[in-house]
C-alpha cells in the first residue's frame, strides 16, 4: 500500500489587540509547495516521517508578533490555502492535514480566525481528512477549534525550546493515527477532553523556568504514559487580546475516554489550585528601579540584563514604544563615553537608519526615530551620537544602525526586530558579554540572552503588551476571570472534563 497523503497549511502570528500596529500580508513571509516542505527536516524524506508519508505543502505563513491582521492580508492568504489544497485534492486522495498555526492570531472583524480557517479547509479537503494541530502554549483553544481538530498539542516549555519536536509530535500522532484507520479500515477517531480553565496570565508568570508552571507541565508527561492516551496539552493562553476564548486551556487526546478525561481534569486541577502561586519569571519593578539596581550592582552581577516588557515584538509590541530609550537618555549616569556600557535593543526609525547609512560609520548625527506606529506612551526620541556600525540584509530589521550617545549604544532599525540571539548583537560589532547593563525589548529572556545574563530585572514599561494587564482594558474576556475578578470566585469553576465529538458535533457535559 502506498503511503498516506497529507497536506501542510497554517498562518501563524501573535497579536495584540491593544496594540496600534496592524500586521499585513507579507509580513507572514508564505511559503508554497515545496518551500513549504523544505522548512521541516523531520518531513523530509529518508527520515522516519518523511518516508511514512508522502507529504504536500498548500501553504503555511509565520508572521512576527504584532497588531491585528487586517482582514484583506487573511482573506488574500485564506482563499490562497483554500485554492491551493483544491488544487491538492483534485489531483490526490489526501488523508491527513497537519495544520501549522500559533492560536493566538487576532484578525479585523473575526473572533477565533484558527477555527475559521480551519472551517474554510474542512469544506475544501472534506470531514473525513483527519487534521492534527501543532500550536504555541500561549495560544486558544476554543470549543470550535477543539471540536474541528481530530489531534492537537502545544509546546510544552517557555521560553519555547521544544518548537521543532512539537511539530514533529503533531506529525508524528497524524501518521500513526491514519496507519491506525488504515490496519482497521475504520474512521474511529480518539476521544478528546477540552477544559477550558478561567485564568489569563502573561507568559512572563508562567515560564516553565520555575514552579508552579514547571511543576504542572511536568505532569503532562506522566497523563501521557497512561494506556489509553495519545497526547496531551496545555494553554496558558494569549493575554493582550481581548476576545471570549482567551483564557488556559487543557485538551487530552486518546483511545481510552475514561483516561483521557481523568488526565484532563488532573491537569486541569493543578493548574487552578496553582493559581495564587505565579509570579513573575524575575524580580521586577519600575524601569527607573530597575536602572537603580542595574548602576548599582557588583560587576560580578554584569552584564545586567533589563527587560523593556511593554513592547516586546515578540509578544505582539509594536517595537517602537520610545519611551524606554528615552528613560535611558535621561539618565546623567551615561552621558559621557566613559560611563557605563549600555546596549539598547531596539527602536525602528527608517529615515534615522537612512540618515546614518549616509552619514556613514565614525559620522556624528542627529536623528529621530520611534512612536510612527504607537505614540499611546511617548513621542519620538531624538538622539545626536556617532555611528558605531550598520548591517544590511536582516530578514527582520532590513538596515540596521548602532549610534553611541554617551555610554549608551542604541540600536536603530529600518523595520522593528526582536533581539535574542548573542549574534544578533555582535554582527553590530557590539559585545554584550562586556556590557554593563543591556535592555532588551523583550520578557522573559530567550535561552542565549538568559545564559549570558549575570543580573536581570523584569521592567514593567508601557506599551501593548505591559505586564498590568488590568490597566488595558479587556472588555470581551469571559468574567469572571482570575486574576482579574480574584474576589469573584464564589464556588470552584467548572474543571470536568468535555468530551467533543467531530463526527456528530456532539459535546458531552456542561459548555464553556
Amino acid at each position: 500500500m502506498s503511503p498516506p497523503i497529507i497536506a501542510t497549511a497554517g498562518l501563524a502570528c501573535e497579536t495584540s489587540t491593544f496594540s496600534p500596529s496592524k500586521t499585513l500580508a507579507p509580513a507572514f513571509h508564505p511559503r508554497r509547495g515545496n518551500e513549504v516542505i523544505d522548512k521541516y527536516p523531520f518531513i523530509h524524506n529518508g527520515t522516519p516521517l518523511g518516508d511514512a508519508a508522502d507529504w504536500r505543502g498548500a501553504l503555511i505563513g509565520h508572521a512576527l508578533p504584532g497588531g491585528i491582521v487586517s482582514r484583506e492580508a487573511y482573506e488574500t492568504l485564506s482563499s490562497e490555502i483554500e485554492t491551493r489544497l483544491a488544487d491538492i485534492v483534485k489531483a490526490h486522495s489526501i488523508e491527513g492535514l497537519w495544520f501549522d498555526i500559533h492560536g493566538a492570531m487576532c484578525v479585523e472583524e473575526l473572533d477565533d480566525p484558527e477555527a475559521d480557517l480551519l472551517r474554510r479547509i474542512r469544506k475544501v479537503i472534506g470531514p473525513d481528512v483527519v487534521v492534527s494541530a501543532s500550536m504555541d502554549l500561549h495560544g486558544n483553544v476554543s470549543r470550535e477549534l477543539a471540536h474541528q481538530c481530530d489531534l492537537i498539542t502545544c509546546y510544552r516549555t517557555a521560553p519555547h525550546v521544544d518548537v521543532a519536536e512539537t511539530r514533529e509530535r503533531a506529525c508524528r500522532n497524524l501518521v500513526a493515527l491514519i496507519a491506525r484507520r488504515r490496519k482497521e479500515s475504520s474512521k474511529a477517531l480518539p476521544f478528546k477532553a477540552w477544559i477550558p480553565v478561567p485564568i489569563l496570565l502573561p507568559g512572563e508568570q508562567t515560564s516553565t523556568r520555575m514552579k508552579p508552571a514547571k511543576h504542572i507541565y511536568g505532569a503532562i508527561a506522566l497523563v501521557e504514559s497512561t494506556p489509553g492516551v495519545i497526547d496531551a496539552a496545555i494553554w496558558v493562553g494569549y493575554a493582550w487580546a481581548d476576545e471570549p476564548r482567551n483564557r488556559a486551556a487543557i485538551v487530552v487526546v486518546g483511545w481510552d475516554k475514561s483516561a483521557v478525561g481523568k488526565g484532563a481534569e488532573h491537569l486541569a486541577g493543578l493548574f487552578w489550585s496553582a493559581r495564587d502561586d505565579f509570579q513573575f519569571v524575575a524580580p521586577s519593578s519600575t524601569f527607573a528601579e530597575c536602572l537603580d539596581t542595574a548602576i548599582a550592582c557588583s560587576p560580578s552581577d554584569r552584564p545586567f540584563f533589563i527587560s523593556d516588557s511593554g513592547d516586546n515584538p515578540t509578544a505582539g509590541g509594536s517595537g517602537d514604544v520610545s519611551w524606554g530609550l528615552a528613560r535611558l537618555l535621561e539618565r546623567p549616569d551615561f552621558k559621557y563615553a566613559k560611563g557605563p556600557k549600555v546596549i539598547y535593543a531596539s527602536i525602528p526609525g527608517p529615515e534615522a537608519v537612512h540618515a546614518a547609512v549616509k552619514a556613514g560609520i565614525g559620522a556624528t548625527v542627529t536623528v529621530t526615530a520611534g512612536a510612527m506606529v504607537d505614540n499611546l506612551h511617548a513621542g519620538p526620541v531624538t538622539l545626536t551620537g556617532r555611528v558605531h556600525s550598520i548591517k544590511y540584509d536582516d530578514m527582520h530589521a532590513r538596515i540596521e544602525v548602532v549610534i553611541q550617545v554617551g555610554s549608551v549604544f542604541a540600536i536603530l532599525t529600518e523595520l522593528r526586530k526582536p533581539y535574542h540571539k548573542e549574534h544578533d548583537f555582535t554582527d553590530l560589532d557590539l559585545k554584550p558579554r562586556e556590557a554593563d547593563i543591556v535592555v532588551v525589548k523583550i520578557g522573559y529572556l530567550e535561552p542565549e540572552l538568559f545564559a549570558m545574563a549575570k543580573g536581570w530585572m523584569l521592567g514593567l514599561s508601557p506599551g501593548g503588551v505591559g505586564q498590568d494587564l488590568g490597566r488595558l482594558g479587556h472588555k470581551r474576556i469571559r468574567r469572571p476571570m482570575w486574576p482579574f475578578d480574584k474576589h469573584s470566585f464564589q464556588s470552584e469553576p467548572n474543571l470536568s472534563a468535555r468530551f467533543i465529538a467531530r463526527s456528530d458535533e456532539v459535546l458531552e457535559g456542561p459548555d464553556d
